[in-house]
């Protein structure tokens, strides 16, 4: 049974975590957001797939639970983690969140770029990411934005995403585990 809003705010075992992750865009990187490829002429550089969508989950859900950031677990200079799928990276965190107790009561992520456009890959990947948090995708929101041509991410050199996540401990358990 999911908790009550109510419940959630007075339970010390509730957290909030944000998460942000920010990549250079470069020519002939596939674009891969919350598990989609969207098909664009460029995509985000990095050791793994870089779903900078994925990455900030992963991080909000980790600040949550005070385990540290997605560097920490995955380092960007460890050869196993190169081209990784950040789907099976956020999969790892998972497991470490249900280790102790804990379960996801909704994310909220919005992924800033200024092209291609995103609103109808959106279902996909909330889709992906109901999935690997094994949560209902009415607890998965997935926004998309530009930065009205501003800066690095308007001028097309770079893809920011921004997330926060609620976790609760499973089992009506109270304490800050």
């Amino acid at each position: 049974m999911q908790p009550r809003v109510e419940d959630l705010m007075d339970d010390p075992g509730t957290r909030i975590g944000y998460g942000y992750d920010v990549h250079r865009m470069e020519s002939g990187r596939p674009l891969v957001l919350g598990g989609v490829l969207v098909p664009f002429d460029k995509g985000p550089s990095g050791h793994s797939d870089a779903d900078v969508l994925l990455h900030a989950i992963t991080d909000a859900i980790l600040g949550a639970a005070a385990l540290g950031d997605i560097g920490s677990h995955f380092p960007d200079n460890d050869p196993a983690y190169k081209n990784a799928d950040s789907r099976k990276l956020l999969a790892t965190v998972m497991g470490l969140v249900r280790e102790r107790e804990y379960a996801v009561g909704n994310v909220d992520a919005t992924v800033v770029l200024e092209q291609p456009r995103l609103a109808s890959y959106i279902p996909r990947m909330r889709s992906n990411i109901a999935e690997d948090l094994g949560v209902d995708v009415g607890r998965v929101s997935v926004k998309a934005t530009t930065s009205e041509t501003m800066g690095f991410v308007g001028d097309g050199r770079g893809i920011v995403a921004h997330a926060v996540c609620l976790l609760y401990r499973k089992g009506g358990e109270r304490g800050d585990g």
